[in-house]
Formats: C-alpha cells, sequence, structure tokens
C-alpha cells in the first residue's frame, strides 16, 4: 500500500519542470527537506514503510505554501513529545487542515483515519473540540473543495489516490461521521 502512495505522489508531483518533490519512506522521523541544489528534489520524508505517516507528511506538505517549501521542516516549530496542556492546544490548533487532508487521504485510498495528539508521554489523547475541528474542516473541503482554502495540489493528490486504489469520490461529506473519530 505504502509504495502506491509512493507512487502516486511521485505522479503527480514529481517532475523537474514542476514541483520536483518526491515522497521518500524509510525515515526514523518524518522531515521535510527542500532540494539543495539544481537537480535535487524536495522530499517529504516519512516514518519508516507506514501508509498513515506517508499520508500525514503528503498532507503537511500540501498545506503548505510556496515560501514554506523552501525551508526544512517548512519553517515550523514543533514540540516533542510531552508537551503541556497549552503546547498540545497550540498542536491541535495548527494540525486541524493537515490532519483533514489526511482524513481525506485515508478514505481515498481506502484506509481508517486515526486523529493524532501525537503527545503520548503526557497522556493528552485528542481534545473532542479538537475531532470536531477535523471533522468541520473536511466537511468544508468536500463541499468547497473547489474553493481556494483547498488547493489543488491536494485536490490533485486525493483524486489520483482514489483513481489508484479504486475507491469512491473521495469529496463525499457523508463519507464522514464524527463519531468514527471516536
Amino acid at each position: 500500500m505504502t509504495e502506491r502512495i509512493v507512487t502516486v505522489f511521485g505522479g503527480c508531483f514529481s517532475d523537474p519542470s514542476g514541483l520536483n518533490t518526491r515522497l521518500v519512506g524509510d525515515n526514523p522521523e518524518p522531515y521535510y527537506r527542500p532540494a539543495e541544489s539544481d537537480g535535487d528534489w524536495h522530499q517529504v520524508e516519512f516514518t519508516h514503510d507506514y501508509a498513515a505517516s506517508a499520508l500525514h507528511e503528503a498532507a503537511h506538505w500540501c498545506v503548505a505554501g510556496a515560501e514554506r517549501r523552501l525551508q526544512p521542516d517548512y519553517g515550523y516549530w514543533y514540540a516533542p513529545d510531552g508537551r503541556s496542556a497549552e503546547q498540545q492546544a497550540e498542536f491541535e490548533r495548527v494540525e486541524v487542515k493537515p490532519q483533514a487532508l489526511e482524513w481525506i487521504f485515508s478514505v481515498a485510498c481506502g484506509m481508517k483515519f486515526r486523529v493524532s495528539a501525537d503527545n503520548l508521554d503526557a497522556g493528552l489523547g485528542p481534545s473532542d473540540q479538537f475531532k470536531r475541528d477535523i471533522w468541520q474542516q473536511v466537511q468544508l473541503y468536500c463541499v468547497k473543495g473547489t474553493d481556494t482554502d483547498m488547493n489543488a495540489r491536494a485536490r490533485q493528490l486525493a483524486r489520483a489516490l482514489a483513481a489508484a486504489f479504486g475507491t469512491s469520490d473521495p469529496f463525499n461529506p457523508g463519507a464522514y461521521r464524527l463519531e468514527d473519530l471516536g
């Protein structure tokens, strides 16, 4: 499954005359590495060979604007596992759109999506508000997917994944239920 995700992403975005970006697995930690010189690819690196990690990192790449995609790891801050409640709230605020896209990509691949609070050491799972915010963002993407809120890269990848995995329309709002987020 992961190889197919990598192949689909590459088919959409690896052309050197286009976005020149590859999705690369088998890494100990996820990371975004912009090209260092002409002839290099930008790399969206995901953890080991985990399909969910590939989709999550692809979602972050889709959310990042052109300027962010020129910076290592998009220039984002990252507080490691063990965040305080305040840091966790900020994490949830900035993770809504990437996790909403990851859910859409997961549905396109026929995979189950799990919300990630990414804070196991602190014992803080995803808040109910975070789950609602993700669900609401998915609904907006499905209903207003052609608006600027969801960029062309995300739409292209979702549709290409659905075609490759033989799934139905990933922009059907009925495919996403809040209660499925646990």
